[in-house]
């Protein structure tokens, strides 16, 4: 079975190939295994993003683009509710297969992430965000699901040539995503020189 296009949205294509790995995922299983590749964690670093996010026991996160709950589950260790939100059924499955009970998961629209209004205080992105089509009404659709003073977080790769990832032509430089929330009404509050291949942007309402 072939993965449907917009599966591109919420799951990117290139989250951890090498030079040997440039073709389209066939299924959902295949799309897994890259995802979960044991060698994303040297330059994914989840560890060191995590620390930088310093969550809350009591913070709600929403993890866009979830695909098999690569942060999702570890969000789940330290925040009160997770929500991994992506439009894979399968991949979803594979997310809340033994995750921790504070993990939900979310079924989302190409054109919606389906989250509760004013409920999410972290809305985290990795890899995904130069996938979604019409932005600007997709972050008045974050903005609405936000809580008063929420904040949303960007990680994505560096548009130039790099060993992992997609091709330059399919990136958003830093730049782009900063004048893209700024024209949404956010602010962009702090930024971490912590990956190697990738940006790590916070924003803000203004």
């Amino acid at each position: 079975m072939r993965l449907h296009p917009e599966i591109l949205l919420l799951a990117t294509l290139a989250i951890a190939q090498t030079p040997h790995q440039q073709h389209a995922p066939r299924d959902s299983a295949e799309y897994a295994r890259i995802l979960e590749d044991p060698g994303r964690d040297a330059w994914q670093k989840p560890h060191d993003v995590i620390t930088a996010l310093d969550l809350k026991p009591a913070e709600a996160i929403a993890d866009i683009g979830a695909g098999t709950g690569y942060f999702s589950r570890r969000f789940a260790r330290h925040a009160g509710k997770v929500y991994a939100v992506d439009i894979d059924q399968k991949l979803l499955d594979i997310a809340a297969k033994d995750a921790p009970p504070t993990l939900n998961t979310v079924l989302a629209a190409p054109d919606d992430p389906r989250l509760p209004d004013a409920s999410i205080d972290t809305i985290f992105f990795c890899d995904v965000l130069h996938h979604i089509s019409a932005r600007p009404a997709y972050y008045q659709k974050l903005r609405k699901a936000l809580k008063p003073g929420g904040r949303i977080v960007i990680i994505d790769f560096y548009k130039k040539p790099l060993p992992i990832g997609p091709p330059p032509a399919m990136k958003l430089s830093e730049e782009e995503v900063v004048s893209e929330f700024k024209a949404a009404g956010f602010r962009l509050s702090k930024s971490f020189d912590v990956l190697p291949h990738q940006y790590f942007l916070i924003f803000r309402t203004e």
